[in-house]
């Protein structure tokens, strides 16, 4: 079972094995967490991204899927990108929340990586309110098999890391 820890920080200052992006579908970069990934990354991820566009995610890559490149200039070996669910008053999207932490982990095993940084997913500018965004990742983590050795959810707010710690007591 993996150690699952919540953190406040920098996810781009990382020292593990995979960091995990909150992408947008095109893979070309953004703002947020996907925006500081590709910023202190460097031209390596953005060009991994390209060819992944111009080959198998001609379309970009879907809600709740996860694809990996180099993690270029970061501390980390890999970025999973992940696309996550806009969240709606009036459509239950939980499942798609949950696939992103599960393909992700699916990838990092692919990889195998042994530590992997999570940030929270679609709670800042896809509106997920953050109690329940850690609820469903922290859910989702314990209950998806992975050869992953230690989970680090890395929050950039007080507000994110009191949930996440809130959701693994």
């Amino acid at each position: 079972m993996a150690e699952l820890l919540a953190v406040q920080g920098d996810i781009t200052e990382q020292d593990v094995d995979a960091v995990v992006n909150a992408a947008n579908s095109s893979l070309m970069g953004g703002g947020g967490v996907d925006g500081a990934i590709h910023r202190k990354g460097g031209p390596d991820i953005l060009a991994e991204c390209r060819a992944l566009r111009a080959s198998q995610y001609g379309k970009g890559l879907k809600t709740g899927q996860a694809v990996a490149t180099t993690g270029g200039l970061l501390p980390a070996r890999w970025v999973i990108h992940t696309v996550g669910p806009v969240w709606s008053a009036t459509e239950d999207r939980s499942d798609l929340l949950a696939s992103c932490y599960r393909e992700s982990l699916r990838v990092a095993d692919e990889l195998g990586a042994q530590t992997v940084a999570f940030p929270a997913v679609s709670t800042g500018v896809y509106g997920w309110p953050i109690q329940d965004g850690a609820r469903i990742a922290v859910e989702t983590v314990r209950t998806t098999p992975t050869k992953v050795h230690q989970i680090r959810f890395t929050l950039f707010t007080p507000e994110a890391l009191t949930a996440f710690l809130s959701a693994l007591a």
